[in-house]
């Protein structure tokens, strides 16, 4: 792809992707901030998605890497769950070249809504950490919502990391470790979701390459931040970016 980049695009993308990445590191979302900034740049939303998959997945394996050398990260018990998450993820990316993505969006709001309310309103949830040993009724649900989340980033996005960290947070873990978690098993869909896209042949390699450095950077900054906070910082941060994911796709939805 032959093109001359624009000095003032570049630092959007920097700009974009850095703070992108600060949020999505810590509760997900991050979407939100980078997928515009793709479009504005002149990519077509498929192209932008698939870029922003670039991007994405440099910035959370970094933000992986930060909460497990923290201890932040139970990757033994975690790790299980990985395959699944990349499988059904480039599943999902394989499909949505195939269906309209906007045919998940009506469920993704409902549970969106749920997430938030739930959380608003169970004040101590998540404030410390009370995993126990799942049934295998349990288990297996865990397993299927787990996977079906995978799938669910392949398809659409937005709003994964929150999912991700509420699934955990269901099984007792606090705030905190379930985003380490999450964080683990976003990379994966990400990285799932991403060969797909490099299959379809869908990214421009200059903008996500030139984003998913900015994302390093956001990454490690943001990670950091929130170990050092802690839990209660990040049940915060995690409503706020559910309620802004629930009001822009729910305007997306409506108004568009």
């Amino acid at each position: 792809m032959g093109f001359e980049l624009d000095p003032q695009l570049v630092i959007i993308l920097i700009c974009f992707g850095f703070l992108a990445a600060f949020i999505d590191s810590v509760v997900g979302g991050g979407g939100l901030i980078s997928l515009p900034a793709l479009m504005f740049a002149g990519l077509s939303p498929s192209a932008a998605v698939a870029t922003n998959k670039l991007a994405g997945t440099m910035g959370s394996l970094t933000s992986t890497i930060t909460f497990y050398r923290s201890g932040k990260l139970d990757i033994k018990s975690v790790m299980k769950y990985f395959p699944w998450v990349f499988i059904s993820s480039m599943i999902g990316a394989w499909i949505v070249h195939l269906l309209d993505p906007n045919l998940l969006k009506p469920l993704m709001l409902i549970m969106l809504a749920a997430v938030a309310v739930y959380t608003i309103f169970k004040k101590d949830w998540g404030s410390i950490s009370a995993v126990k040993t799942l049934s295998k009724t349990k288990y297996i649900l865990f397993f299927l919502v787990i996977s079906l989340i995978g799938f669910y980033d392949g398809f659409l996005g937005p709003g994964t990391g929150s999912f991700l960290i509420f699934a955990f947070l269901m099984v007792g873990y606090d705030f905190l470790k379930a985003a380490g978690n999450a964080k683990l098993l976003n990379f994966g869909s990400n990285i799932g979701a991403l060969l797909m896209f490099i299959y379809l042949g869908q990214i421009n390699y200059t903008y996500g390459l030139i984003m998913g450095a900015a994302q390093i950077v956001g990454a490690i900054v943001g990670s950091r931040f929130a170990i050092k906070r802690g839990s209660g910082y990040v049940r915060v941060l995690f409503i706020i970016v559910t309620i802004t994911l629930l009001a822009k796709n729910g305007y997306d939805f409506f108004m568009k």
